[in-house]
């Protein structure tokens, strides 16, 4: 397997020429480094969806890498923003089957480790950034409805979601 940075690039490079090879060696080079970054952040019946989810997001995002710059930095924040988005969805699941008043089963926990790892990674967020990241991003508000909700302007908002994200992101990268 080719794993040094200048052969990703290249690869990443001759794939987005539309080199068939190259793109099949990017694809299962990436596999396995997702794979092994996924291993240490989620549920062992998770990691083939997440792996899968960032490979879709990798061939959708192909055209704007630049084979100039190192690959995995690049393939690594994608993959932060497709487990932030997995958060979030399972996140949601846990808040449907709790509205939806079942009785807890063993088979809630993972959604509730979710949640609980999200809250935990919530504390370290300033609370503007918290409330706006989970008003439009996990409540589904939008723009200016979180604005009217918080009282600050929308592009405050937007700069508190990006603010938040990033910190998120920086704090799931080194755990």
């Amino acid at each position: 397997m080719i794993a040094d940075e200048a052969s990703l690039a290249r690869l990443a490079g001759l794939a987005q020429r539309g080199d068939k090879q190259a793109y099949a060696a990017l694809l299962g080079a990436g596999r396995h480094w997702l794979a092994r970054y996924f291993r240490t952040k989620t549920l062992p019946h998770q990691i083939d969806d997440l792996v899968q989810d960032t490979l879709l997001s990798l061939h959708r995002k192909l055209a704007s890498y630049d084979p100039e710059r190192p690959f995995m930095p690049w393939l690594a924040a994608i993959a932060r923003y497709r487990f932030v988005d997995h958060l979030r969805l399972v996140y949601r699941q846990a808040e449907d089957e709790l509205d939806a008043d079942h009785p807890a089963l063993d088979s809630d926990e993972p959604a509730i480790t979710a949640r609980i790892s999200l809250e935990r990674l919530f504390e370290s967020l300033p609370e503007a950034q918290q409330r706006a990241i989970e008003l439009v991003k996990i409540e589904g508000l939008s723009i200016s409805e979180a604005a009217a909700s918080c009282g600050q302007s929308e592009s405050l908002i937007k700069v508190n979601i990006h603010r938040g994200l990033k910190r998120l992101a920086a704090i799931v990268e080194r755990a």
